[in-house]
C-alpha cells in the first residue's frame, strides 16, 4: 500500500471518529491536515474535500502522466 493511500486512510479514519475535524477538513482542509498531523501543503497546491454518500461517488482522474513528464523536476512539489 502506498504512503497516499495509508494517509488518505488516516484521514478518513479520523474524520470518522472526530466530527470536528471532518467538519475542519470540509471547511479548511489544509488547515485541518496541518493541525492534524503536521503536514504543510503548499499554497500552490489546491486541495477540495468532497463527501460521499449512499447515491454518490466521486471518480478522480490524475493528470496524465504525459503532462506530469513535461513539468520541470525542480518545480515539482512534494508533500
Amino acid at each position: 500500500m502506498s504512503t497516499e493511500v495509508l494517509f488518505q486512510n488516516q484521514l478518513v479514519q479520523l474524520a470518522w471518529q472526530d466530527p470536528s475535524f471532518k467538519e475542519r477538513l470540509m471547511r479548511d482542509p489544509k488547515s485541518a491536515i496541518k493541525e492534524a498531523f503536521g503536514i504543510i501543503i503548499p499554497e500552490h497546491i489546491k486541495l477540495k474535500t468532497v463527501e460521499e454518500s449512499a447515491h454518490e461517488f466521486y471518480l478522480v482522474i490524475p493528470p496524465s502522466p504525459a503532462d506530469v513528464s513535461t513539468i520541470d523536476p525542480s518545480t515539482k512539489a512534494t508533500w
